[in-house]
């Protein structure tokens, strides 16, 4: 199949660094003056509250802080991590050449739970490590490895030297990849630009293609791994202790029983009683005491799941 061909100078010249902006929901920009803004960089989500400089009318920017620079396409490619060519391709694919130069949109927060759609990713990481030392150090098995994607990224972008784990929406589209810290250096979790982690539930997609009624309800990904290759598909992961409507209303459609397995700590408890409270109107609701501080991913593999083996016989 012939490729299909880009023209770098079309999309750079056709395409507003605003639009690029908004598309990623940049919106704590501050200044204005002569087409300039600065603020908190979204590439490495530093603390540097005005490290991050652009330029609307020349279309470029630069980081301060991590020294990232560059024109829209090289913004692009740097949130996506993805080549110059795949962010041309979805430039070209988001704005149709429609794009056209606006005013950047007035300082606004995006409030938890009211965040748009994660739209579907155009590219998949290539070169993700399976097999590295950190996973087995989780105690991750070659096939939950495969089974979900998750590995090692030793490529250009944000997420370089960083566990991938791929996030699906609840129709199985591929919509982000997170990041996990293996060397300790933070963000321990980076996420890319704009992602909405209030609109999704990790693993809802194989979840929901179960034939029980029954769902687990864990805190992050690496829970949701632990419990998956410990024998129960139909598990999710919050990614928090939160669960805003758009999660709850997929649960309360799909499951007539969830169990909720949050941290045995004091965030754990009070996030476990927020989301009991949000689905007992239409789910049955039980809980799985964790030991006092233990997270799911940190219990042996056979006390993991004699927890849950009990409650699913309550």
């Amino acid at each position: 199949m012939k490729s299909q061909e880009v023209n770098f100078a079309a999309v750079k010249q056709g395409v507003a660094m605003e639009a690029v902006l908004r598309h990623y929901q940049v919106d704590d920009l501050q200044g204005g003056r002569s087409g300039r803004y600065r603020g908190r960089c979204p590439i490495h989500r530093g603390e540097g509250r005005d490290a991050f400089h652009v330029d609307v009318t020349r279309k470029i920017f630069h980081c301060f802080s991590c020294g990232v620079g560059g024109d829209v396409l090289d913004l692009v490619a740097l949130l996506n991590q993805c080549t110059l060519r795949e962010a041309a391709l979805q430039l070209k694919d988001w704005f149709r050449g429609a794009a056209t130069e606006g005013e950047l949109p007035t300082r606004q927060r995006v409030r938890k739970g009211n965040i748009s759609v994660n739209p579907p990713l155009k590219f998949t990481l290539r070169g993700v490590d399976g097999a590295h030392a950190y996973l087995t150090a989780r105690a991750i098995k070659p096939s939950t490895v495969s089974e979900f994607g998750v590995g090692y990224y030793r490529g250009a972008g944000m997420l370089s030297g960083r566990v991938v784990i791929p996030i699906h929406d609840e129709h199985g589209q591929l919509v982000a990849y997170a990041g996990r810290s293996v060397d300790g250096r933070e963000p321990r979790y980076r996420f890319p630009a704009g992602f909405g982690k209030s609109q999704v539930l990790f693993n809802f997609h194989r979840a929901a293609a179960t034939a029980g009624d029954t769902v687990i309800i864990v805190e992050g990904f690496f829970d949701c791994l632990r419990i998956r290759q410990a024998g129960w598909e139909s598990v999710v992961a919050l990614l928090g202790t939160e669960l805003y409507e758009h999660p709850a209303e997929l649960l309360r459609a799909r499951f007539g029983r969830v169990l909720l397995m949050l941290d045995g700590d004091e965030a754990g408890r009070l996030g476990r009683n927020r989301v009991a409270a949000r689905l007992r109107n239409r789910c049955e609701v039980g809980v799985i005491q964790l030991p006092e501080g233990e997270q799911p991913d940190q219990l042996p593999e056979g006390e993991l799941r004699q927890l849950i083996e009990r409650a699913m016989r309550s």
